[in-house]
Parts: structure tokens; sequence; C-alpha cells
């Protein structure tokens, strides 16, 4: 059942809501980071970091930051080449390229240890990051996982890349999100969900986009994770047609946990049904806490 702490309203508008939680920015050694924060005044209570996908951003994740942030402080980042963050040095970028600004970001941040959720492209940079910082991750919360295509023989790794990439030559932003963004959402999603992953894919920049895309073809999350020991968990929409239970369910077996199935949710489940994803999430950050304080 979910908890009465994750039944609001929602009486605004996700771009209206979004108000409460405007774009902040960090200077690192090699770049700048955007990013939206949440609960700044639960200071002692662990941080929950949120990586979003490859056509998504910090904005996606308003809803949790309404509803998260009312128990820890909670940040979502605009990985490099989204928003206001700097690209990736390489042109064709690997997972640990984006797991070293994801360091980066949170030494800046004075952030020690967090609770990391990773949505489609971000589980990638989760994995990576998680594998290389074990003991900064106090759990691992992967959600519709996108695996990375680098298992794969080169020629599919190429046709994957080369498709998407010829695609937004073809639409840019605007058609990319106009083709897209249905298909980030069940059937039963509603209008203000839809526009809302439309508007933010529409912002997508080019370069970080392309950049993103080579990531894809070129990480392997099952491989990354087949060395994480800590505490993971893998969940997807029933709906899902872009990562699909069926696919997700080789990430979890990699894992070497059992997949979670949201019934009735598309790929963006946290958009369309943000009550049940923020409870999935606090669960899964109190499992983490409960964790700590046993090893103390």
């Amino acid at each position: 059942m979910t908890s009465p702490a994750f039944t609001p309203a929602f009486t605004l508008a996700h771009a209206d809501a979004l108000v409460r939680f405007p774009e902040q920015r960090v200077d690192t050694a090699r770049r700048t980071i955007g990013y939206r924060r949440a609960g700044d005044r639960h200071l002692l209570t662990m941080p929950i970091v949120m990586l979003h996908g490859i056509g998504s951003g910090a904005a996606s994740w308003v809803r949790q930051l309404e509803t998260l942030g009312e128990n820890h402080p909670v940040l979502a980042w605009d990985a490099p080449g989204y928003g206001q963050s700097t690209h990736v040095e390489p042109v064709s970028p690997v997972a640990s390229d984006y797991a070293d600004a994801l360091s980066d970001w949170l030494d800046a941040l004075e952030i020690e240890r967090c609770v990391l959720v990773g949505h489609s492209l971000g589980s990638l940079i989760a994995g990576s990051f998680a594998i290389r910082q074990a003991a900064r991750v106090a759990g691992l919360l992967l959600l519709s996982p996108a695996g990375g295509y680098g298992a794969a023989p080169a020629h599919v790794r190429e046709e994957k890349r080369d498709a998407r990439l010829a695609m937004l030559a073809e639409l840019g932003p605007q058609g990319l999100a106009d083709k897209r963004s249905a298909n980030m959402l069940s059937a039963g999603a509603g209008e203000d969900a839809r526009e809302w992953v439309r508007s933010i894919m529409a912002r997508i920049d080019p370069a970080g986009y392309s950049q993103a895309t080579h990531l894809l073809a070129n990480a392997d999350l099952a491989s990354d994770l087949t060395h994480f020991k800590g505490r993971v968990a893998v969940a997807v929409g029933a709906e899902d047609t872009i990562t699909p239970p069926a696919a997700c369910e080789l990430i979890a077996k990699a894992a070497n946990v059992n997949l979670q199935v949201i019934p009735g949710a598309g790929h963006a489940g946290y958009i369309e049904a943000p009550v049940r994803y923020s409870a999935l999430i606090e669960a899964f950050a109190a499992q983490c806490k409960q964790s700590k304080g046993a090893m103390q």
C-alpha cells in the first residue's frame, strides 16, 4: 500500500511546480554542473541523488523533488551536455567519463555518500560510478535501466548509434520530442505528463545528446553490476516499451536481485505515476539508512 506521505494532490502543473526548485550550478575543477535540489533543511539525512535519461533533464524529477524533499535532501543533476552543464571531453565518451563528472559534482557539494537513483541512461552512469566509488553509494536504485550496447558486436553498436544520430540530425530537438516523447509513457498517462515529457525533450542540446548516444553504444551496465556488491534494486513500468520488463530482468539478474514491475507505468514512470515511484524511492532510501545504522 502507498504510504500516506505519498498521496499529494499535485494541484500545480509540472512547469508551475518547478518554480519552487530553480536551477543552480556549481563549478568543479573540470566543468560546470547544473542541478536542482530540495530538502536543504534536512542536512543530517542521507541525500538522494537522481540521474536522468538521454532525452530528459533535472526538471523531469520535479514531483520527486516535491515529495521526497519533505524527508531528505534531494538533488537532480543535468548530466554533462544537458541544461547548464558543460560537456565531457571525448567525442565518443564511455560511462566512466560521466562517472568522473558525477564524482566532481558530489565533491563540490561536499556529499560523501548518497542513495543513487538512475533512470534509463542515468543507470549507466550510476552503475559506472558505483563500481569505482562503492563506498560513496549507500544504495543503487535503477529505474527502467538502459543496458547499453557495449557487449554487442561492433556492427550492432554502430548501427544503433548511427540510427539515433541520424534521427537527431533529421528532426532536431523539437522534432525528436514530437516523434519520440509519446513512447516514454503508457497509454493511460495524463496530458500534463505528456506535455512535460515533450517540453523537456525539446530542450536537449544536440551536442550533449550526441555524446550520450555514444555513451549508450559504449556502455555495458550488466557487466558493471556484477562488480558492485552493495545494495541494488531494479524497477520497470509494466508498459515500458523502450526498456521493457524482459530487458530489465537481465539487468536485475546481473545484480542478483528480483525485478520490481510497476503496473500501468511506461518508461518515464516517475513522471506519469509520481506517487508510486516516490514511494518506491522513499522505501529504498529507508532500507539504505537502516543498513547504514546496522553497520555503525
